[in-house]
């Protein structure tokens, strides 16, 4: 064989393990997930629950999503999607769950929207309001079933591998962080307002002093007063004036 027939081969099989490699990776591409990933322990968190559709030939007019039943969620709410109808499950539990929020029976077990579609090459989210988030666990969960319109189930429900490596059918995984300093997932607390100092006894009880109106505006009123009091004067001596001229001529007449 020569040099360049042994090159051709070559990478002939190299093309062919690429194309082999990625082939068995596209449908891991393209699996259900929850955005964001991550989300803080003990909070309440807002995710997407991301649905792509992997067919050429058929729509995804039906998905299913399973919340865990070893870490229940007391509070779910269900953000309403144009053209999809949307059915809450609700089960008794496997066995009661303990929380800071008292003990729990029953919860949300399965959210399912259908009735829409997701086209080929097209994705869709499907919005959840969750929590409290557990404290006692660095991941949740969510088994997810895709169905097309050609009758074709899909599952995506196997669980992380402890090495790391992604499985053939991953279900869609949140991970849960620590929370972080000062905060428990709620936001953060308002400051307390300054204490107001208390009043004194002495101040309570106090005597108030009383003010003459004419002092607070002794300088204004001064001048003003001395100009009455002297026009008073000039008014009593032109009486006193005129009385005695009557009193003279008085006599003077008799």
């Amino acid at each position: 064989m020569s040099l360049s027939s042994a090159c051709r081969r070559a990478v002939a099989v190299t093309a062919g393990v690429t194309a082999l490699t990625l082939g068995l990776a596209l449908p891991a591409l393209a699996h259900v997930t929850v955005n964001p990933g991550s989300a803080e322990q003990g909070g309440f968190s807002k995710v997407a629950f991301r649905v792509p559709n992997e067919r050429d030939d058929a729509s995804t007019n039906k998905v299913e999503i399973a919340f865990p039943t070893d870490h229940p969620l007391p509070f779910v709410s269900v953000k309403p999607l144009p053209g999809w109808e949307v059915k809450v499950t609700e089960s008794k539990l496997p066995k009661p769950v303990t929380t800071e929020y008292g003990e729990i029976t029953e919860a949300v077990t399965k959210i399912t929207w259908s009735g829409g579609k997701i086209g080929p090459g097209q994705f869709q989210e499907f919005e959840v309001s969750m929590g409290a988030l557990p404290k006692d666990t660095d991941h949740l969960v969510f088994p997810a079933t895709q169905t097309y319109s050609g009758g074709e189930v899909v599952k995506w429900d196997d669980e992380p591998k402890a090495d790391g490596s992604e499985p053939e059918r991953p279900a869609p995984v949140l991970k849960l962080t620590p929370a972080s300093a000062g905060g428990d997932g709620h936001g953060a607390a308002s400051p307390a307002p300054a204490p107001v100092a208390a009043p004194s006894a002495a101040a309570t009880f106090s005597v108030p002093t009383m003010v003459p109106v004419a002092a607070a505006g002794a300088d204004s009123s001064d001048g003003t007063a001395r100009l009455l009091g002297g026009a008073g004067l000039l008014a009593g001596l032109a009486g006193l004036v005129v009385g005695v001229l009557g009193l003279r001529r008085g006599n003077r007449v008799s």
